[in-house]
């Protein structure tokens, strides 16, 4: 049985070339291929992260957990060194190069050489501009590039929502994906229900029940019992809202056998919800004007 490549507590950096071997593993074990959610909840299986170690939080606006941050700075490190590579749908998937890598030795030098190309990137900015950024090393004060900062922002918009705002929120939300019927019950004190609506699929309908909280931190399995316990015997389905993150137990909670499923909408798919449906969330298109002097010089 090999042992933990890395460990997680409040306050320390993890170490970012076991993290990277772990992925590597993980991405494997997949079939090569993997979604973020996909590849961070292998990551954690794997490695045998607990509950406590995932609720652990990033200081500051990131509200990420602190293993999901860094794993997203392992991809980083791992993709700038030629070992996996990303779609723009978000899927991760190793190279020729990372399909061979089997030991921490080999991520470590991938981990060593793209420190090094920061580090000579940002000598050469401070030589350009009086303030430079910090170099890639201060992980603290940076995220990772593929990392989508309006998503931290959003949370945060609606971390400081008042439980009442957020639960029309999730209502609303629910109404543009399609439910009917929609009901918020507030103040019930009903097993943490917050209410109810009904989604019709073809010819079959189905009644639903949603809890829907402004969560800093991790959710647990427990969280997703307590709900269940009360959906049971009441509702076809459950739902639950958060602008936080499961656990990967509280994944595998809900979706055990035998037991009503309860669907997860984690923060970050709380973010996508809002802006493919345009509630609170909008993009614009910038125009980018090029000049080709080739066409001039040949009039």
């Amino acid at each position: 049985m090999m042992g933990r490549r890395f460990e997680v507590d409040e306050e320390s950096l993890p170490y970012l070339p076991g993290m990277m071997l772990a992925v590597i593993e993980a991405l494997k074990d997949l079939g090569g291929s993997a979604t973020i959610q996909e590849l961070d909840e292998r990551v954690v299986e794997l490695e045998g992260v607990t509950e406590i170690e995932q609720s652990y939080q990033m200081k500051g606006s990131d509200n990420r957990p602190r293993v999901n941050y860094y794993l997203a700075w392992a991809r980083t490190y791992l993709r700038r060194g030629g070992a996996i590579e990303n779609s723009a749908r978000g899927v991760w998937a190793l190279t020729d190069q990372g399909q061979g890598i089997r030991s921490v030795k080999e991520t470590q030098a991938i981990y060593d050489q793209v420190g090094l190309e920061e580090r000579e990137k940002a000598r050469l900015k401070r030589l350009a501009q009086k303030n430079a950024a910090p170099p890639i090393e201060e992980l603290e004060d940076q995220g990772p590039g593929e990392e989508e900062d309006w998503k931290g922002k959003l949370l945060t918009v609606l971390g400081a929502m008042h439980p009442s705002a957020f639960e029309r929120l999730s209502q609303r939300l629910l109404r543009e994906a399609g439910f009917t019927k929609v009901e918020v019950r507030g103040k019930s004190n009903d097993g943490g229900i917050d209410g109810l609506g009904v989604l019709r699929v073809n010819l079959v309908s189905f009644q639903v029940y949603f809890q829907c909280k402004r969560w800093i931190g991790s959710v647990g399995s427990k969280e997703i019992r307590d709900f269940r316990g009360a959906v049971q015997g009441r509702a076809d389905k459950g739902l639950f809202i958060t602008t936080g993150h499961f656990t990967s137990q509280a994944s595998d909670e809900a979706t055990r056998d035998g037991a009503i499923a309860i669907d997860l909408i984690d923060g970050d798919r709380l973010c996508d919800l809002l802006k493919e449906n345009r509630l609170g969330v909008s993009t614009e298109m910038i125009e980018r004007v090029i000049v080709d002097a080739d066409w001039f010089n040949s009039v």
